[in-house]
């Protein structure tokens, strides 16, 4: 599965427990570089979360893992881990783990990536707070709306 879409997995989905609910979600998002404190801004995407997706998505533009699919997805009420892996030559390879915690109608977690083979390691901030319902033709992958503050 290819496509910015591709972290929220088209597979069949329990029921959403501990009030994590499908809808659309306004996320506030940052990427961290380690000893670079200036470099992280925070911006903000809507994303459509459906009963069928599983993982939540890599927002921070420009990023090939917003593009590989998500694996050993583990979720209960509280909690959401996954693992995203980009295949390829050593030098394109790229791999994340992600840790969520999930509550009535919000999420907040972080991502933590390996770019390129390398020790080039980012780590993106996320906290998503739901705002209703998915509006008609929102697709279910990002939608950058504009930068603001992290609260």
């Amino acid at each position: 599965m290819r496509g910015p879409a591709a972290a929220l997995l088209l597979l069949a989905n329990p029921a959403f427990a501990g009030g994590f609910e499908p809808g659309s979600y306004e996320v506030t998002y940052r990427l961290e570089v380690p000893h670079v404190e200036r470099f992280a801004t925070n911006r903000t995407a809507r994303i459509c979360v459906t009963e069928h997706r599983q993982s939540l998505p890599v927002l921070s533009s420009n990023n090939p893992l917003a593009r590989c699919p998500a694996r050993n997805i583990r979720r209960d009420a509280a909690a959401l881990t996954f693992e995203i892996l980009c295949p390829g030559r050593p030098y394109e390879r790229s791999e994340a783990r992600a840790q969520f915690k999930l509550s009535d109608g919000a999420f907040e977690g972080r991502i933590h990536m390996i770019m390129g083979g390398k020790n080039m390691t980012f780590v993106e901030v996320q906290r998503g707070r739901r705002i209703g319902n998915c509006s008609t033709g929102q697709s279910e992958g990002p939608a950058a709306l504009r930068d603001s503050p992290f609260h």
